[in-house]
């Protein structure tokens, strides 16, 4: 593989984690995965956004800041890692959830953290659309997941693709997983391994996993 630092990152329920682990478990790799369930203010923030926006972006960012570099420290880039979450993920959900003011202030740490984190070598982002994500939600079956709104989903999806369309620091993998299930179809995750052992430049580069191979 080309890649060193591999980070797995899509909309919530698209299935980030499962990708990550079944990539790491195959390649013998380090696995990151984020500890949402640590959050004590994420089924609070369900029902009451606004009042519980900021300490959960907060508590989510200083998390993934403190995660990241203690592996960076144990020696992140050998020999491949594979994380489900890019530490740029705290700042597009923040531009979702939280006021102005809260926002500023938000950036400002933000921008602290970012400087001391490691770059991907390569992002695949798994896209699918709201209804399908809505579908894998249901399906997993955490309680305060069940509340989630289309319109929310929408926005998170819209602010990662405008990011990773714009950034020029990695190449981005994007793939359409919407029509398929790369758990339980072996044809499709092969596919996706065989994705990650070509070369890309930065930018993006997009490919639906439901269409057949050329």
């Amino acid at each position: 593989m080309h890649y060193k630092f591999v980070v797995i990152e899509g909309n919530i329920g698209v299935g980030k984690t499962t990708l990550a682990g079944m990539l790491a478990k195959d390649c013998n790799a380090r696995l990151i995965l984020e500890q949402f369930e640590e959050n004590p203010f994420l089924p609070k923030f369900y029902k009451d956004p606004e009042k519980h926006a900021f300490p959960l972006e907060l508590f989510f960012m200083a998390e993934r800041y403190h995660q990241l570099k203690r592996e960076k420290e144990q020696d992140l880039f050998q020999p491949i890692t594979f994380a489900d979450y890019f530490f740029m993920k705290s700042k597009l959900f923040s531009q979702n959830n939280l006021q102005k003011d809260e926002q500023q202030l938000f950036n400002s740490l933000f921008e602290i953290m970012l400087s001391s984190l490691p770059k991907p070598d390569l992002l695949v982002y798994l896209y699918a659309d709201v209804e399908r994500l809505q579908q894998n939600i249901k399906n997993r079956g955490r309680s305060f997941e069940q509340e989630i709104t289309n319109e929310y989903l929408q926005n998170i999806q819209d602010r990662y693709l405008d990011y990773l369309r714009k950034q020029t620091h990695f190449p981005v993998l994007l793939l359409d997983v919407s029509n398929v299930d790369f758990k339980e179809d072996e044809k499709v995750y092969t596919r996706i391994k065989t994705l990650l052992q070509n070369p890309y430049g930065v930018g993006m580069h997009q490919f639906n996993l439901a269409e057949p191979m050329l």
